[in-house]
């Protein structure tokens, strides 16, 4: 006799599915779910790092590209602030004893 689908070494006895090995093959399936859902746990965490990182990444970027900017500006840019307003002791006045030697008193 052949098999349910025209096997002739296979009998119809061997096609049916025994009751008692899906009780092994739930623990089984419930074993791997479970390591699934810890995977996929993982993976959560690990997409919520990566997303925190490149968040970061960014911003260090930005940072970094506005810093290069302002470097460049004062590299290039109009006089710096020292030049504009000299430090406390360099007064842009004269001095009474630079007046003094304009005028001829100092000599």
């Amino acid at each position: 006799m052949s098999g349910p689908n025209g096997d002739p070494n296979m009998s119809i006895d061997d096609g049916i599915i025994n009751d008692e090995d899906d009780f092994g093959d739930e623990e089984e399936y419930e074993a791997i779910n479970s390591m699934l859902d810890q995977i996929n746990s993982y993976l959560d965490d690990l997409e919520e790092r990566n997303d925190s990182l490149n968040g970061k990444l960014h911003e260090l970027m930005e940072s970094n590209r506005q810093a290069r900017l302002d470097f460049r500006a004062q590299l290039s840019g109009p006089k710096t602030q020292e030049e504009h307003c000299p430090a406390d002791g360099d007064s842009p006045s004269p001095s009474k004893e630079d007046l003094n030697e304009d005028n001829g008193a100092g000599k």
